[in-house]
């Protein structure tokens, strides 16, 4: 079980790095976004290569902002009864919608998004828009996105698997968002 919290640690220390990448992200996306705006103001000027550039950022901060955001707990839940049961039958939840949700979604979506990139890549494949960006670096996102939140699906079944048989403990407290 050591090992597996050791690989489960290394998948954690990925996903920060994922995460806090998505965060530099949002700021730069934010800064082209405002510069776009002043040089389409000042000088009427525009390119729909800032645009699509910002869309490819979105793209990025979403899917390898996903990972970081399993792994802190914050993802979106259908929380029908979840949050009026005990600590052991939410990880036997946790554990059933892994095994059965997440890990067969996210490994079909980045199995089946890698022939959309690898096509796209061979094909050298561009926007049709004037001025427009290659196609094949955000569609490589979407399968490096799938990817990173499989493994830290695994990484999620480990410390559940493990917090079962009492070698760690999480926290499995979810906050229903205010409505």
């Amino acid at each position: 079980m050591e090992a597996l919290l050791s690989f489960s640690r290394g998948i954690d220390a990925v996903s920060r790095k994922l995460g806090q990448f998505a965060d530099y992200l949002v700021l730069l996306c934010s800064l082209i976004s405002a510069g776009n705006a002043i040089v389409r103001y000042l000088f009427s000027y525009s390119s729909n290569g800032w645009l699509e550039i910002q869309w490819y950022m979105f793209a990025a901060i979403v899917l390898l902002g996903a990972s970081y955001t399993l792994k802190m707990n914050e993802h979106v839940r259908v929380d029908l009864f979840y949050g009026s049961v005990s600590d052991r039958t939410r990880l036997f939840i946790d554990i059933f919608g892994i095994i059965f949700f997440l890990l067969p979604v996210t490994a079909y979506f980045a199995w089946a998004c890698w022939p959309f990139f690898y096509g796209s890549y061979l094909e050298g494949e561009m926007s049709p828009n004037a001025s427009g960006l290659i196609r094949w670096p955000v569609k490589l996102v979407l399968v490096i996105g799938f990817a990173f939140l499989f493994l830290q699906g695994v990484s999620e079944l480990i410390k559940r698997l493990a917090a079962l048989f009492g070698k760690v403990a999480i926290d499995t407290k979810y906050e229903k968002p205010l409505q």
